[in-house]
Parts: structure tokens; sequence; C-alpha cells
């Protein structure tokens, strides 16, 4: 019966938003308030549980998403992303420009939330795509592959982590075994499958275009540029290292910590865009404060759209439905790879988050671990892979990507949850294959 009240939930969303057009934010509400009732929850308690899923998801997002819009308009309007783009066509051609992002992505992923990575780079993605002529999608996707397969697979990102310390895997092997597995998934979620589109248009959030192409002497220099978009990353990135590489007790840890905190970071990061895009550049301080301003109107959709999908999270996690599903899976005789995938999988399509996901599946497969013959951090990637299948409306990345891109829920279906399918699959085939080597 749960799982029943689930799947009509997510039925009476399809209807609402695909058949109805009925806003997707009130749409939530409407069907986290059914299924709360639905599975038993008291009416105060479901408003409870609706109020907490959307500070909590808020809580981050709102600072991460509003300061990242904040970056990428600054670095538009000022040229820098026209600078990179020109030096990335320029090194490696338009015929080759997939392969850029997919680098870019991979890179950049590795020691970024997801939600900042996908902030910072979309506007760079528009800028290429503008100016190569190149369709959005063809261009963003292999990007956004390696955003999802970094979050997905690898430490640091958190679910990825906390599983390998809960699992008490190797950290290194697990990262390893990950790089390994997220090759061939990145190239064929992002480059061969975004050339399977090309009839699918995206067009852009105009608040997040430069539509003025800039003269070479209108555009700061490319070493700033490039800083001034990666400095976040910088931060970021000197903090996880130092976290993995130096002792636990050395005396500069809190700062660097504190530094490389993405809120921190990105607030840094558009301090100093402030200065570098703006003031430096012989701008006044109310000229590049309209940069600022414009931008948050865009994602103010983006933002409610993001907490209605945290309150119907939050409603299923409240109303018991994972500890549910994860009773209806246990004690089957599949391998322990493919049941964690598969538990990871159910989850990730009724919750929508992909580190809840992960989390609850690692918790349910934990004795599984102890197996003879079974592979602690395969366990890791094995759940990691699982927790991106089939992306939907209750995931906040597919509404991310959907208002983002400014697609119809229909082409979202078709081009982001097919992609994160891809990569589920792809990451659990190469999880099975590396079980046959090591």
């Amino acid at each position: 019966m749960p799982l029943l009240i689930v799947i009509i939930g997510i039925l009476l969303l399809f209807i609402l938003i695909a058949k109805f057009k009925l806003n997707a934010f009130i749409t939530f509400i409407i069907v986290s308030l059914f299924v709360g009732i639905a599975e038993g929850m008291t009416l105060e308690n479901v408003v409870q549980s609706i109020q907490n899923g959307i500070g909590n998801t808020l809580g981050f997002l709102v600072m991460i998403l509003g300061l990242g819009a904040m970056l990428g308009k600054l670095v538009a309007d000022s040229g820098a992303a026209q600078r990179i783009t020109s030096k990335l066509v320029s090194k490696f051609g338009i015929k080759n420009i997939q392969w850029a992002l997919v680098l870019t992505g991979f890179i950049v992923g590795i020691p970024m939330f997801y939600s900042v990575g996908f902030v910072i780079l979309v506007p760079l993605v528009f800028t290429v795509a503008a100016a190569t002529g190149l369709p959005l999608l063809y261009v963003g996707l292999p990007m956004l592959a390696s955003l999802s397969v970094t979050h997905g697979y690898l430490p640091p990102h958190p679910a990825p982590t906390a599983i390998t310390v809960m699992f008490d895997a190797d950290l290194g092997k697990t990262l390893v075994y990950g790089i390994i597995i997220a090759i061939p998934a990145i190239i064929i979620a992002g480059p061969l499958f975004s050339r399977t589109i090309k009839n699918i248009k995206a067009t852009p959030l105009k608040e997040f275009i430069n539509p003025k192409i800039l003269e070479d002497h209108e555009m700061p220099g490319l070493g700033i540029s490039i800083f001034t978009a990666l400095l976040p990353i910088l931060l970021i990135a000197t903090a996880t290292l130092a976290d993995l590489f130096l002792p636990e007790d050395f005396y500069l840890n809190p700062i660097i910590g504190f530094l490389g905190n993405p809120v921190i970071a990105m607030l840094i990061a558009v301090l100093v865009a402030i200065y570098t895009l703006g003031l430096a550049r012989g701008k006044k301080m109310p000229e590049v404060m309209v940069s600022v301003s414009s931008s948050i109107s865009g994602i103010t959709m983006v933002l409610l759209i993001i907490a209605g999908a945290g309150a119907l999270k939050q409603v299923l996690i409240d109303s018991g439905v994972s500890d549910y599903i994860a009773g209806m899976l246990q004690g089957s005789a599949i391998s322990p790879l493919l049941l964690a995938w598969s538990i990871a999988t159910v989850i990730r399509v009724c919750v929508g988050s992909a580190t809840v996901a992960g989390l609850t599946a690692a918790g349910i497969v934990l004795p599984l671990v102890s197996n003879p013959g079974v592979s602690a951090e395969l366990m890791v990637l094995a759940i990691g892979s699982g927790s991106l299948m089939l992306s939907h409306v209750n995931d906040g990345g597919f509404w991310l990507f959907k208002e983002y891109f400014n697609l119809s829920v229909k082409d979202t279906l078709r081009t982001w949850t097919v992609m994160e399918t891809t990569v589920g699959v792809i990451g659990l085939i190469g999880v099975l294959v590396l079980n046959t080597l090591i």
C-alpha cells in the first residue's frame, strides 16, 4: 500500500504538470500533502514535514544558487566567459569542443558540489553554444554528465565519502575504481548520447546570456578571467586536499576549511569578481550591481521548484516509505552488488535525492559488505551508480536542468533523465566488470 500511494503521487505530479500545466511548485505542495495524508501522517506532521523539507533544501541552495548566479552573470557580462570560450574553441576546435567541456566538468566536479559546479559552468556552456552556433544540449550534456558522475561516484562528495567510511572501504581504491568506471560512463552519457538528440531545441534563460559580442580590447585578460571564474573551485579543492593530506591538528586547518566552505568560497569569488571584472576595469559600483541584481530574477522560480521537490522528498522520508521499500528488498539471493544498485535505484526513483538514496541503501546492505568475496569499494560505486538512476520530477536536479535550459517536462525526460539513467547503467556494468578482474 505505501508503494502504491507513492506511485499514485508520482503519477499525480506528471498529470498536474504535464497535462494541466499547473505550476510545479504548487503541484509539489499538493502532492506532498496527498502522499503524507495517504501514508497516515497527521495533518500537523505533514505540514511540519513540508516546512522542514523546504527549509533544509533552501538553507544551502539559496546561498549557493544565488551567489553562483551572481558570479555567472558577472563573468558573462564582463566578457570573461567569452574570453575563456574563445580560447577553448581555438585550443580544441569546434569539432572537439565536447571533449573540452567533458574534461572541464570532470576536473571541476571532483572537488565541488554538483549544484555549485552547475551554476558556475552553465553560463559558460551558454556562451560556448552561442559563440560556436552548436546546439545547446550538444554542448551542455557532456559537461553535465561529468558533473553528475563525480557527484554520484567519487569522494570527496558527501554520499560516496560517507558510504566509504560506513563500509570501511579504502578511499584511494574507491577513487581509482571510480575514475576507471567514470570514463566510459561520461563518454557514453555525454558526447555520444548528446549526438542523438539534435532535434530537441533548448532555449536558455535570457538572464544568463550575454547577447553582445565584445571586441578583444573590451574583455578582461585570459589569466584574470580563468582565475575569477575558477576561484571557488580553487578554494574548495584546497580545503578538500588539506582535509585528505594534512595532519588533523595542523593549525591552519580551521582557516582552510572555512575558506573552502562552498558558501564562503562562492561569496569570496563574487566579491573578487566585483573588483576584477568590474571596478578594476573602470566600471562604477552601481553599474556592476545591475548585473548582480538582474541575475537573481532568473533563478527565483528555480529555487521555488527545487524547494517543492525538497518538500516531497521529506514527506516520503518522514512517512517511512524508504524503510518500507528497504524491507521489501532485503533477503534477496541476487549479487550483493546488483542488490545494492537496485535498492539505491528504487529509493532514488521514489525519493529523488541521490544523496538520500545512496546513504539509505548503504545502511540496508551494510551487513553484506562483510560477506566473503565482496569488495567494499565496488559496493560504494554500485550504490553511487544506482543513486543516479531515473532522475525525474521529484529530483531537484531535474528541475534545475529543466529551468536553466528552458525545456518542457517531456524533453527534460528525454534528455536529462536518459543521461542520468545511462550513467547509472554504465556504472553498474563497470562495477560488475571490475568485480571479475580484482
